[in-house]
C-alpha cells in the first residue's frame, strides 16, 4: 500500500515536489522502519497495547480504535497551529490537489465525500475522512476537540460516522462552531464507492468502499498501470475505456 501511494506522486502531474512537504504517520514498526529508509519525513504513532503490526479489519474493534487515535492525533497537530491535508494511503494523488481546493480563509474544512450530490455546501453529502484540507483556528480546533469527545459514547461507530451525525444534526457544526465545511466533487476527488466521470479532470482516487488491505491494493494496482497507459499516451487514448477498466473487482468481491 505505502510502496503505491509513493509510486502516484512519482507518476502524477505536479505531484513530486509535494514529497518534500509530506509526513508520513506510521502505526506499525514495519512502515516507520520503510519510511526512514526512503529518507522521508516520518513519524511513529503508538496505538493502544496489541494495536500494532496487524491489518485493521474494516469496523473491527482495533480498526475503530485506530481510527480514534487518528482523530486524537490530528486534532493536536491542529492545536499547534498547522493547517494540513490529511490523506489515508490508500489515496492515489494523480494530479496536484491544490488547484481544485479553496486556499481562501473559507471554508474551514474541506472534505472528499463517497458519493457527491451535487451541492458543495449539502450536508447531506456522504462524508469520508480519508481525505480532508482543514484550517488551523478557534473553531476548527473546537470541532476537533468536541468530535473526538464523543468517543466513548459512540460504541460500535467509527470516527467518520460521528462526524457525519455532527454535520447533519438539527444544530450543525455551523450554528454551533461557526465551522464552514465544502464538501469535495467526486468528479476530481474520486474513489471506488463513486468514480470520476473524467480521467482528465481526476486529481486522486481512494480505495473506499473495500474491507480489506489486499483487495485494495489489487485494485489500486490496477489503477496505476491504467494511469501509466493513459500518461503515456493522453492525446489519443479513450478516455471512457479507462474509466471502464477501473473496475474496482477485489474491492467488490472483498465483502461477500
Amino acid at each position: 500500500m505505502l510502496e503505491l501511494f509513493l509510486d502516484a506522486f512519482w507518476l502524477g502531474e505536479g505531484t513530486r515536489e509535494l514529497l518534500d512537504h509530506l509526513l508520513l504517520v506510521a502505526v506499525d514498526e514495519i512502515s516507520y522502519d520503510r519510511c526512514k529508509f526512503l529518507h522521508l519525513h516520518c513519524y511513529r504513532l503508538r496505538l493502544p497495547p496489541a494495536g500494532d503490526g496487524e491489518e485493521k479489519v474494516f469496523m473491527s474493534r482495533e480498526f475503530i480504535g485506530m481510527m480514534w487515535r487518528r482523530t486524537e492525533f490530528l486534532g493536536d497537530v491542529l492545536a499547534r497551529g498547522y493547517n494540513f491535508i490529511f490523506t489515508d494511503t490508500d489515496v492515489l494523488w494523480l494530479r496536484n490537489p491544490f488547484p481544485r481546493l479553496t486556499t481562501t480563509r473559507t471554508p474551514d474544512l474541506q472534505i472528499s465525500t463517497d458519493r457527491f450530490d451535487g451541492n458543495q455546501w449539502s450536508r447531506s453529502n456522504p462524508i469520508n475522512t480519508g481525505f480532508y484540507m482543514v484550517r488551523s483556528n478557534d473553531r476548527t480546533i473546537s470541532l476537533f476537540r468536541s468530535w473526538y469527545s464523543l468517543k466513548d459514547n459512540s460504541t460500535g461507530l467509527k470516527e467518520q460516522d460521528v462526524l457525519q451525525a455532527m454535520i447533519r444534526e438539527g444544530r450543525s457544526i455551523r450554528e454551533r462552531l461557526g465551522v464552514r465545511v465544502r464538501f469535495l466533487d467526486t468528479l476530481y476527488f474520486s474513489g471506488f464507492c463513486q468514480g470520476s466521470r473524467d480521467i482528465r479532470a481526476i486529481s486522486t482516487v481512494h480505495a473506499n468502499c473495500c474491507r480489506t488491505i489486499i483487495a485494495k491494493v489489487a485494485d489500486l494496482r490496477v489503477v496505476v498501470g491504467l494511469w501509466k497507459r493513459f500518461r503515456s499516451n493522453a492525446t489519443s487514448v479513450d478516455d471512457s475505456a479507462v474509466l471502464a477498466n477501473m473496475a474496482h473487482v477485489a474491492c467488490a468481491n472483498s465483502w461477500k
